[in-house]
């Protein structure tokens, strides 16, 4: 079948083209997905660049066409008639050793037989890069090329010509003839153990395999760059195909023969382990330590006892997978699909998941967390930890999914309550989709505290932490900041005291004694410009008489004022946003005007609220003050469900009994109602 009209059948909806011949056809560039190619002669057809997702090439017989088969090893025998020629004239300079009549002849022999002996034995036990020669090159490729096509023919090709054309050349007596001879039977000898080693695949000689491929390859079936994700092959025969930077995530090679021959580049299957595992299905206690198996096919393969440590499985297809007892130790298993798969026994220390992995119906009665026993106590942390109790059906799944769906934020030398409270609060207002709910759990862990925080799919979860973090940290400052001006204060009334006392034990001197200390605070409440530092001076004491005795209140005046003011310059504030709204045209029925403002009132009446949080909360009306100039307005509606957010949060910390809660039952929803969320 032309490809003109496989292609014009599947722009009408047919997929169905199994067993058809596909010889030589080019189907460069095309979407031919889900297409079924089973049984089809695809030898020498071109899909370079093609869009094969989830394609069919079940026994299908790729490789070389017959003209393309003979052409190469036509060339192949030129090769090793150009190998034998090497080897004569190698032969020949040894077989100098037999000239009688020159010195310098044998002397020349006998050195080049001994280096010959050298690399000889150097390149079987070392590899050919360590015994490199140039003659050696020539027919080590030359035979490596022949062992692709005719293995048998060509080596005998190779010794036939290079035997017959020593003893031609080297005619200088018998002696000589038998050397020259001698010396290229062991040339071709090297030559053929070099390809049998390569393609046997010894990393010794591995440079040999990718030559021998590339050129057996030439004219083959060619997948460059096609994408073959979850393509099948179950079956199929591979020999001299083209797989070069192809994608192959979660294609399946299972029963696949001849995949060895292929030109496969740097693909996964590149690695003799892991061809052999994605074409048997069997890794039963191997080891693919460190092994790249991203995207692999691994659907139903038997992985029991297998040493997976360090591997990458991220996105592998390992449905119906038997890993039980297999070590998974930092395994990189990031989107791959676990799903109905046997863990029981298996090592997950420190593995790799994210939400995307997927753990559905996996049967697992227990699991360990540790890879060696801990030292101390011997425990490889099973889990369910009671060696009595398993993983009952779901269990799994359910407990890794739950961490993956969390941030955990670990805060050192315990919590901060008022710190804690503004931070979270802030996260809140970053992802509205976070409420208090989203607490899991606030663990103990000896000195330090484990918060466990509940976030939707698709949350970036550094962000959060790092949010987190800063605002939290940034509060432990203030409060630092606040505590040392407390002291100095302190510290000052302190001083006052003691001089008060001086001056009483002392009338009698009527000593003059000048005391000045300054504590200062260089914060700025809200967004006043002007200083806020307060300053406490104890003035001239002369005798008994002390001026400046009011110090004491000074401070307690200027910590009331910070605060007082500020609340009342966000109250002034809100006041006004709220007198700008239209009132309500109905007496009866509140507005958004009239229900704002008695979410003011009732939050400035409230006194189990902290003025911190009284300010944080009138901050939030104003902000509904500001969207109800536009409820309509996309924009202004966010921002209202956010202070709305933000307020249910500052409630909930209330007492249930506080006024304001009551209040609130009946308000925020009234609020809400006129926001249309």
């Amino acid at each position: 079948m032309k490809a003109s009209e496989v292609i014009r059948r599947y722009d009408k909806g047919e997929r169905d083209f199994r067993r058809v011949s596909l010889r030589g056809e080019s189907f460069k560039g095309k979407n031919l997905a889900d297409a079924d190619f089973s049984g089809a002669d695809i030898r020498g057809a071109n899909f370079t660049n093609a869009y094969l997702k989830a394609a069919k090439f079940c026994d299908a017989k790729a490789g070389l066409q017959r003209r393309w088969a003979i052409a190469l090893v036509l060339t192949s025998w030129i090769l090793s008639g150009l190998s034998g020629l090497f080897s004569i004239w190698i032969g020949f300079i040894v077989a100098l050793i037999f000239d009688s009549t020159s010195t310098e002849n044998v002397i020349a022999g006998w050195t080049s037989l001994i280096v010959l002996a050298v690399f000889l034995i150097v390149t079987i036990r070392k590899g050919l890069v360590a015994g490199f020669g140039a003659f050696a090159v020539a027919f080590a490729v030359a035979f490596a090329v022949a062992f692709a096509f005719a293995v048998a023919f060509a080596v005998a090709v190779a010794f036939a010509v290079a035997v017959a054309f020593a003893f031609t050349v080297a005619g200088a007596g018998a002696g000589a003839g038998a050397g020259a001879g001698a010396v290229a039977f062991a040339v071709a000898l090297l030559g053929a153990y070099i390809g049998w080693r390569g393609l046997a695949g010894d990393k010794k000689h591995s440079w040999v395999r990718p030559i021998a491929c590339a050129f057996a390859a030439t004219g083959g079936t060619s997948f460059y760059n096609a994408n073959l994700t979850e393509a099948d092959f179950t079956g199929a025969r591979l020999k001299s195909t083209d797989l070069r930077k192809a994608n192959l995530t979660r294609t399946c090679w299972r029963d696949a023969t001849k995949l060895d021959r292929a030109r496969v580049g740097d693909t996964i299957i590149s690695n003799t382990a892991v061809r052999e595992l994605l074409t048997s299905g069997n890794g039963y206690n191997k080891s693919y330590e460190n092994a790249n198996l991203r995207g692999a096919s691994l659907q139903g393969a038997s992985l029991s006892y297998a040493n997976l440590k360090y591997a990458d499985l991220s996105e592998a297809n390992l449905q119906q997978a038997n890993l039980e007892w297999a070590n998974l130790t930092e395994t990189n298993a990031v989107e791959a699909d676990f799903t109905r798969a046997y863990l029981t026994g298996a090592c997950l220390e420190a593995w790799n998941i994210d939400s995307d992995t997927k753990l559905e119906q996996v049967d697992c009665r227990f699991v360990y967390l540790l890879e060696h026993p801990n030292p101390k106590t011997g425990d490889r942390e099973r889990r369910p930890h009671d060696p009595n109790k398993v993983f009952e059906s779901g269990d799994f799944a359910k407990l890794y999914n739950k961490v993956m769906d969390t941030v955990q934020i670990l805060l050192r030398n315990g919590v901060n309550g008022e710190a804690f409270r503004r931070a979270f609060r802030q996260i809140i207002e970053d992802n509205p989709e976070i409420t208090w709910d989203s607490i899991q759990s606030i663990e103990k862990k000896q000195e330090d505290v484990l918060v466990t925080i509940k976030v939707p799919e698709g949350t970036d979860k550094g962000q959060v932490e790092q949010k987190f973090d800063e605002v939290y940290q940034a509060r432990l400052e203030a409060q630092t900041k606040t505590a040392l001006l407390e002291a100095e204060i302190s510290h000052s009334q302190d001083l006052k005291e003691l001089f008060l006392a001086t001056v009483t034990n002392n009338q009698s001197s009527n000593p003059i004694v000048n005391v000045t200390n300054e504590a200062k605070s260089e914060g700025k409440v809200m967004n006043e410009s002007t200083d806020q530092s307060s300053k406490i001076k104890t003035g001239n004491v002369t005798g008994g008489i002390i001026g400046g005795r009011d110090a004491s209140g000074a401070a307690a005046a200027g910590d009331q004022t910070i605060t007082g003011s500020a609340i009342g310059l966000i109250s002034g504030t809100v006041t006004n946003t709220i007198n700008e709204l239209p009132a309500s045209p109905e007496a009866d029925t509140p507005g958004i005007k009239e229900l704002l403002a008695q979410l003011q009132a009732a939050i400035e009446a409230e006194t189990s609220l902290d003025d911190e949080d009284k300010a944080e909360a009138l901050k939030q009306v104003q902000s509904l003050a500001e969207a109800g100039k536009n409820p309509s307005d996309g924009g202004m509606k966010k921002l209202a469900k956010n202070a709305t957010r933000m307020l249910k949060a500052i409630i909930s910390e209330l007492p249930t009994a506080a006024k304001l809660v009551e209040t609130c039952k009946d308000l925020l929803p009234a609020i809400t109602n006129l926001f249309g969320f």
